[in-house]
C-alpha cells in the first residue's frame, strides 16, 4: 500500500470519531486558558487563526510526549541548540550526534553500540517507531530535522519492545513552532566534500509543514581500509529527503504525515598491493588498487497517523510502510581471483506496520498506558555468484567459472502489546510497572511475555535515585537474514566453512539498572548508571561477505555489565559536558549460522567466554562551547575509544584512538543579505591515525581507518 493512500485510509477509518470531538472539544491536559477554540469560520483575523494553531498545536506536542515515559530508564538528551554546536553543527550525521552520548562505541559503516549490543537500536520520529533500514536508519534520517532527539537505555517502560538497547526518540522540526520560512546552507571542504542543503517550513491556519532535502558527494564515503590520507576509489553521491505535514482537525485531534528518502551510492574502497589467490582465464595476475565495487542502498518510507484526546485519554495511532534494500555490484574478475568468488548481492525488504499508544489518567495518582505494534515484513534476498571448482580441499581446478543462484524470500510478522501503569506513591517517589506480551512468525516462531519494573526516587531537591528491571525480547532482524544454501557451493572456491546452518533465534535477556543523578549547585550536573544484562541467544551481527551488509547469529549465553559516568556544566557563555563508560560484552557458544565459522573457532567458543567482537573496555566523549559574543562560539569535541577486539576468536583488541573536533561559528551582517551564519570546522585536528578494526575478528570482514584532519566551511542562510 502506498503511504499517500495510507493517510486516506487512516483518516477515513477515523474520521467520525474526529467529527463526535469537534461537536463537544474536550480540553487537552495541560492547555492554559489562552489556548482558543476551533476556528468554525468567523470574521476572525487569519493572524489570530494561526496563532490558535500555533497554540493547540504545542499542546497536542506535550501530550505525544506524554505517550511516552521514560520512567526507570536513563535518558540522554540533544536539544537544537547542543546539536548546533557540534563542529559540524546540523549537518552532524545521525550516528556522530549518537556518539556524544554514554555507553555509545563507534564502528565501521556508521555502524553503533550501545551497551555492549550490536546495533538493536529502535528508531522513533513523533513517538512513531519507524522499522530499521537494511543499511541501518542512523545513515537514512538527515540530523537537520531534528529539533530534539532522547536516547533511552536501560531498563526501559513496557510499551518499548523489540529494539531494546536504545530507543532514539526524535522530534522533528514542525512549521506551527518553527513560523514561516526556511534556510538554505552549503558545507563543503577537504576530500572533495560538497553538501548543500534546504529547508521550508511554515503554517496556513490549521495546516502546518516542514520539508527539507540535501546532496553530499564525498571521496570518503565508506572508511579507508588504508592509513592513507585519501581512500582509493571511495567516492560517494547521497540524497536525502524528509517531510512532515499536520493538519488541526479540530482542538484536540491533529492528522499527521510524514515521508522520508535516501539514496546513497557508493565505492567500495581498495586495498592496493593484495595478491591474488586464483586464475581466471589466462590471466593470472589483478591490481588490488583498481577493483571496482560498488554498493547502493535506498530507503524510503511513509506514516500517517492521528492523534488527540477521547475524554480523559490522549492516544495517537499510525499506519506506516518502509521500504529498504540494498545492492552490491562484484568487480567480477577481481572478486574471482582475490575470493574465489563474485556475488550479485540484493537484499530489499517491505514493512507494514500498525501502532496505537493510549495513556488515560486513573484517580489522581495513576496514569494507566496501553497499546498495540503489528508489522508485516516481506523480505526478498539474492545472491548471482560466480565461483570456481575446486576439489576437496579447496583448491582450484578449472579457469572457468561457473554460476550458481541463491535466492530467498521470506514473509514475517511480529505483533506486540503492552500495559503499564505510571504510580505517584508520594511527592517524591513514582513507581512505573508493566508487561508487555510480543509474539514473532518469520524464519521460526516465537513469542514471550515481558515484566518491567521502574522506580524513581527524588531523594532530595539536588538528587534524584532511579532503579529497574526489565525482561526482554528481541526478535532477529528479518531484513537482514539471508539464508544459505549451503549444499549449492559444495566442492566450488566458495565452499562455507561449515555444514551447520541453525535458524537465527530471537534474543531473551533480563535487565538490570540503577542510578543517580546530583545536581551540585546551578550549573554543575553528574551522573552515575549501572547495568548488567544476562542472556540467552545473544545476537550479533557479522560481515561474513563482501557486501557491506550484516549477518545475525547467536551466542547461545551471553553476559553484559557497564557503568557511566556523566557530567554537564552551563554558565553564561560557558558549556560542557563529559561521559566515561567502562563496558564488557562476553558471549559462549555459537548457536546459529555455524556455517560461517571456521571448526577451530567454533570449537574454542564453545568451550569458553569471549568478548563480542564489538566490546570495548572504555569509551568517552566529551566537549565544550564558548560564546565570545552574541554572533561568535567556539567549541572543541572529541571521542576516545581503548580499541575494539580482534584475532582468533577476538582474543585481543587494537589500539586506543582519540579524536578532537574543532570549530568556530560567527554571524554576519552583511549589506542586501542580512543574517549569514558561517561555521569552520577542523575534524580530527591531530590528524591521528587510528585504526578502527584490522580485518580479524568473529565477523569482521575488511580493515578500516578512522578520518584523517579535514577542514570544512559551512554556510547558511535563513530567510
Amino acid at each position: 500500500m502506498r503511504p499517500t493512500l495510507l493517510a486516506l485510509a487512516l483518516t477515513a477509518a477515523l474520521a467520525s470519531a474526529a467529527h463526535a470531538q469537534q461537536a463537544d472539544p474536550a480540553a487537552p491536559s495541560g492547555e492554559s486558558s489562552a489556548a482558543a477554540t476551533p476556528d468554525q469560520g468567523t470574521a476572525s483575523s487569519g493572524k489570530t487563526t494561526q496563532l490558535e494553531a500555533v497554540q493547540v498545536s504545542g499542546v497536542l506536542d506535550l501530550a505525544r510526549n506524554g505517550l511516552s515515559p521514560s520512567t526507570g530508564s536513563s535518558e540522554y538528551v540533544f536539544d537544537r541548540k547542543s546539536i548546533q554546536q557540534l563542529p559540524l553543527g546540523d549537518a552532524t550525521p545521525l550516528n556522530e550526534l549518537l556518539l556524544q552520548a554514554p555507553g555509545v562505541v563507534q564502528d565501521s559503516f556508521g555502524q553503533l553500540h550501545v551497551r555492549g549490543d550490536h546495533g538493536n537500536l529502535q528508531y522513533r520520529i513523533n513517538g512513531i517507531i519507524i522499522p530499521e533500514s537494511i543499511s541501518g536508519f542512523g545513515q537514512t534520517l538527515d540530523t537537520r530535522t531534528i529539533d530534539s532527539v532522547r536516547l533511552l537505555t536501560g531498563a526501559l517502560p513496557a510499551q518499548y519492545g523489540y529494539r531494546t538497547a536504545g530507543v532514539v526518540d526524535i522530534t522533528t522540526k514542525s512549521g506551527a513552532q518553527q513560523g514561516n520560512g526556511g534556510s538554505v546552507g552549503l558545507l563543503g571542504g577537504s576530500f572533495g566534500t560538497l553538501n548543500p542543503s534546504a529547508q521550508w517550513y511554515g503554517s496556513d491556519g490549521r495546516l502546518a509543514w516542514y520539508f527539507t532535502a540535501n546532496y553530499l558527494q564525498s571521496d570518503i564515503g565508506i572508511e579507508n581500509p588504508t592509513p592513507s590520507r585519501n581512500a582509493i576509489h571511495d567516492r560517494t553521491h547521497q540524497t536525502k529527503a524528509f517531510g512532515y505535514l499536520s493538519y488541526l482537525l479540530n482542538d484536540t485531534t491533529r492528522l499527521g504525515f510524514m515521508f522520508g528518502i535516501t539514496d546513497n551510492r557508493f565505492e567500495i574502497p581498495n586495498n592496493p598491493d593484495q595478491q591474488p589467490t586464483f586464475v581466471y582465464g589466462n590471466i593470472n595476475d589483478f591490481d588490488s588498487a583498481t577493483l571496482n565495487e560498488r554498493q547502493r542502498e535506498k530507503t524510503r518510507f511513509g506514516i500517517a497517523s492521528l492523534q488527540g484526546k477521547l475524554g480523559a485519554t490522549d492516544y495517537q495511532v499510525a499506519l506506516g510502510q518502509r521500504y529498504s534494500s540494498v545492492d552490491f555490484t562484484p568487480d567480477v574478475i577481481g572478486d574471482l581471483m582475490f575470493n574465489g568468488v563474485a556475488s550479485d548481492v540484493g537484499r530489499g525488504n517491505r514493512a507494514n506496520t500498525l501502532q496505537a499508544d493510549l495513556s488515560s489518567p486513573l484517580g489522581e495518582n495513576h496514569t494507566l498506558r496501553y497499546g498495540i505494534y503489528a508489522s508485516q515484513e516481506r523480505a526478498l534476498s539474492s545472491n548471482d555468484a560466480l565461483v570456481f571448482p575446486a576439489d576437496a580441499d579447496g583448491n582450484q581446478t578449472s579457469t572457468t567459472p561457473i554460476g550458481i543462484v541463491d535466492d530467498s524470500r521470506k514473509i514475517g510478522h511480529q505483533y506486540g502489546a503492552y500495559v503499564q501503569d505510571e504510580w505517584q506513591l508520594t511527592d517524591k517517589l513514582t513507581a512505573n510497572f508493566g508487561v508487555r506480551a510480543d509474539k514473532v512468525s518469520a524464519f521460526i516462531k516465537e513469542g514471550q511475555v515481558s515484566p518491567r519494573f521502574g522506580l524513581v526516587y527524588q531523594a532530595t531537591d539536588s538528587t534524584t535515585l532511579h532503579a529497574g528491571f526489565a525482561r526482554y525480547f528481541t526478535p532477529p532482524p528479518t531484513e537482514l537474514i539471508a539464508p544459505a544454501d549451503i549444499a549449492l557451493f559444495q566442492g566450488t572456491t566458495n565452499q562455507l566453512p561449515g555444514d551447520v546452518n541453525t535458524d537465527v533465534k530471537s534474543e531473551r535477556s533480563s535487565y538490570y539498572d540503577v542510578g543517580v543523578q546530583q545536581q551540585v549547585g546551578a550549573h554543575l550536573t553528574l551522573g552515575l548508571d549501572a547495568y548488567y544484562r544476562e542472556v540467552k541467544n545473544l545476537q550479533d551481527e557479522g560481515q561474513f561477505g563482501a557486501a557491506l551488509v550484516f549477518s545475525p547469529f547467536n551466542y547461545a549465553r551471553g553476559k553484559v555489565r557497564g557503568a557511566e559516568f556523566t557530567a554537564s556544566y552551563a554558565n553564561g557563555p560557558w558549556t560542557a559536558y563529559f561521559n566515561l563508560t567502562s563496558s564488557r560484552a562476553m558471549g559462549k557458544q555459537i548457536e546459529s549460522g555455524e556455517y560461517n565459522f571456521d571448526a577451530d573457532e567454533l570449537a574454542y567458543i564453545a568451550n569458553h567466554w569471549v568478548h563480542l567482537d564489538h566490546d570495548q573496555k572504555l569509551a568517552s566523549s566529551g566537549g565544550f562551547t564558548y560564546a565570545i559574543d552574541e554572533a561568535t562560539r567556539i567549541g572543541a569535541d572529541y571521542i576516545y575509544g581503548s580499541g575494539l577486539r580482534k584475532d582468533f576468536a577476538n582474543t585481543a583488541s587494537l589500539p586506543s584512538y582519540f579524536q578532537l573536533d574543532l570549530s568556530v561559528t560567527h554571524g554576519f551582517d552583511l549589506p542586501q543579505i542580512g543574517r549569514l551564519d558561517a561555521r569552520l570546522s577542523l575534524i580530527n585536528a591531530f590528524d591521528r591515525v587510528y585504526q578502527l578494526r584490522d580485518g580479524s575478528g568473529i565477523g569482521v570482514g575488511a580493515p578500516q581507518f578512522g578520518p584523517r584532519r579535514g577542514v570544512y566551511l559551512g554556510l547558511q542562510k535563513d530567510f
